[in-house]
């Protein structure tokens, strides 16, 4: 489905969904997958994810690219 696709969007959602952004922001970081990839914040739903994501980076877990 990945190969026919021209973007990944995450619809808000619960514990598959995050599996899901986080093995396609990991295949990004690969090389795998080389295609946009998008959150859509309804309701502010993903800002705590967002600063998770930018503590992370400043800690330096991961790049700043991830976010």
């Amino acid at each position: 489905m990945l190969d026919n696709s021209d973007v990944f969007i995450a619809l808000p959602g619960g514990i598959g969904t995050l599996e899901e952004i986080f093995q396609i922001a990991s295949w990004a970081q690969l090389n795998i997958y080389r295609k946009p990839i998008g959150l859509l914040n309804v309701d502010s739903f993903c800002n705590k994810l967002l600063s998770f994501l930018d503590q992370a980076g400043e800690e330096n877990f991961i790049p700043h690219s991830a976010r």
